[in-house]
C-alpha cells in the first residue's frame, strides 16, 4: 500500500524562498486540507515554491532548514 494512502497520514507544507532554503509553514494536515492551503499561497502571487510532502513520524517536529542556524545542542 502506498505510503500516502495509509489512514491517519499526516501532510506538511513546505516553503522555498529565492535562496533555497526550506520553511515548515503547516503540519499536522489531511492531504486535501494540506493541498488547500498550498494552493492558497500561491494564489497571493509570491515568487516562492510551495509543496505538500508526507510527514514521516520518525523525523522530530523541528525539521532542518537549509541556509539555517543550527538548533539548540
Amino acid at each position: 500500500m502506498d505510503g500516502e494512502q495509509r489512514t491517519g497520514t499526516t501532510h506538511r507544507v513546505m516553503r522555498q524562498d529565492d535562496n533555497g532554503n526550506r520553511f515548515l509553514l503547516a503540519r499536522g494536515l489531511d492531504r486535501a486540507g494540506a493541498e488547500a492551503l498550498a494552493a492558497e499561497f500561491e494564489a497571493r502571487g509570491h515568487k516562492q515554491l510551495y509543496w505538500v510532502e508526507p510527514e514521516d513520524p520518525r523525523i522530530p517536529e523541528s525539521p532542518e532548514v537549509s541556509g539555517g542556524p543550527a538548533g539548540p545542542g
